[in-house]
């Protein structure tokens, strides 16, 4: 298993210890790191005894960052990145662009393998490169060719996973942020157009959103021109076009300002209505699913169920998934209590009593999340089977997952709805991809649950005890 083969590059790194020298060869331009079903990628045929510890940071990285992407993988993370890598140490693409995003793949695999194996040396030299990366990204950025190379655009991909890994935002504010919106109004539709930009795409879209679903953070560029670069018929690309309705009405109500009159009841009641009309979007998200992207639901010896994915990408998308609806349901219970306390429950249709399906709802979600838990992390498999801990107790499932899961998990832990068993298997949870995959912003989010953000305007008048800390 991929796995398997990632502790064993750990464990020889561990072997020598962080005293050893980290050497000053560089990686090597061929050979390959062959992975359980996945094409072989460059960098990796060397013999793991004679490597240096960048060497084997560099293969580290790639086998817990990166998924290939393949027929029969629905979900690709950074697949391109390893060739691309290897492209640009060879001397095939030139400019700073290329130099700066060297940097950020040397950096992000030091710290990655360094806290794996806490090895201070390794720590420092991936800090040292992270702070040339970001130099180099800057300059980088000052050119407009520069700045539009898929290139500038992973060196903030992964300048952004650096942050993440050795815990270094403020809470879920990424200082990232404004690069990734400037970056893909930049850039527009054209990088839609290809599966390369589209996985660029894709995680800055994930990471900038969390903001402003999370956060009520306001973007700083407008998205309208993403929906008509999508493919509504590909469930990750319908998945963004939802959020993004949610991500407008929450910024259009944080931003109004009244007055609380028969105009301003209007429009809440509009943004209700919409609000609404998205959720009937999401509720049937899952009606146009290929079969092998729907859960499945299997028993436990004590009598329980369990939900288990044909892919761990799958997993980690539904995970999204819930969280985000999550956000709605709870946006049309704030709208809704705003309204009736305004008019009365007379003056809404007697929709207030429509709300306990909305917490049913949030309910579900969350228990839909902590039922997937043992699948996610890989204690069990597809078929229900558990799965032994590795030799080092790790759980068996590539960092690149347990960090696409964090801002969900720590929402439905942070929400309120949660029951105890669910709040302590949920911060578990946040604890493992902590502690075991070695990702410090999820030591973070689980020691505090408080989103870090001033809310304003209507924000404060929609939220409701018990659903969300953002006053």
């Amino acid at each position: 298993m991929a796995e398997d083969r990632a502790q064993a590059a750990t464990s020889v790194a561990n072997g020598r210890s962080s005293t050893s020298s980290t050497g000053n060869k560089q990686p090597s331009r061929q050979g390959t790191s062959e992975r359980s079903g996945h094409h072989k990628l460059p960098l990796a045929r060397y013999p793991v005894a004679d490597s240096t510890w960048e060497e084997r940071a560099i293969c580290y990285f790639f086998d817990q960052y990166t998924t290939v992407d393949r027929p029969d993988e629905c979900v690709s993370h950074l697949g391109f990145l390893p060739s691309l890598y290897a492209i640009c140490r060879d001397g095939k693409q030139d400019g700073s662009a290329a130099s700066c995003l060297l940097l950020a793949v040397d950096a992000t695999a030091l710290i990655t393998l360094g806290n794996q194996v806490k090895a201070p040396s390794l720590i420092l030299k991936g800090r040292r490169y992270y702070g040339m990366a970001l130099r180099g990204l800057r300059r980088a950025l000052t050119s407009l060719e520069q700045a539009v190379k898929d290139e500038t655009f992973t060196t903030m991909v992964l300048l952004s996973l650096f942050e993440d890994i050795n815990g270094e935002r403020n809470g879920l504010v990424s200082s990232h942020t404004a690069g990734f919106e400037f970056l893909m109004k930049l850039r527009g539709e054209s990088q839609l157009g290809n599966a390369q930009g589209r996985d660029l795409f894709s995680f800055a879209y994930a990471q900038t959103h969390i903001e402003i679903l999370a956060l009520r953070e306001k973007p700083r560029h407008d998205t309208d021109w993403i929906a008509g670069g999508l493919d509504s018929s590909d469930p990750v690309a319908r998945l963004i076009l939802m959020s993004s309705k949610i991500s407008q009405i929450i910024v259009e109500t944080s931003s109004f300002q009244g007055p609380l009159n028969a105009e301003g009841i209007a429009r809440l009641s509009a943004w209700l209505e919409t609000s609404q009309i998205v959720d009937l979007e999401f509720s049937s998200w899952d009606q146009r699913l290929p079969d092998n992207w729907l859960p499945e639901v299997v028993p436990t010896l004590k009598g329980e169920s369990l939900l288990t994915y044909q892919q761990m990408g799958i997993a980690a998308i539904w995970t999204y998934y819930r969280a985000v609806r999550i956000i709605l349901q709870q946006l049309i219970l704030q709208l809704r209590g705003t309204i009736k306390t305004l008019v009365g429950d007379d003056g809404i249709n007697n929709e207030v009593t429509q709300d306990d399906i909305e917490v049913r709802v949030i309910r579900k979600m969350i228990t839909d999340a902590c039922r997937s838990i043992p699948f996610c992390f890989g204690d069990i498999d597809a078929r229900g089977n558990s799965i032994p801990s590795s030799s080092e107790g790790k759980p068996r499932v590539r960092a690149v997952y347990g960090h696409s899961m964090l801002w969900p998990l720590w929402y439905m832990l942070s929400c309120g709805p949660a029951t105890p068993e669910q709040s302590a298997q949920l911060r578990g949870a946040l604890a493992r991809v902590g502690s075991a995959l070695g990702i410090k912003l999820a030591l973070i989010l689980v020691g505090d649950g408080t989103p870090r953000s001033a809310s304003s305007g209507l924000t404060s008048h929609l939220m409701q005890p018990g659903f969300g800390q953002f006053v």
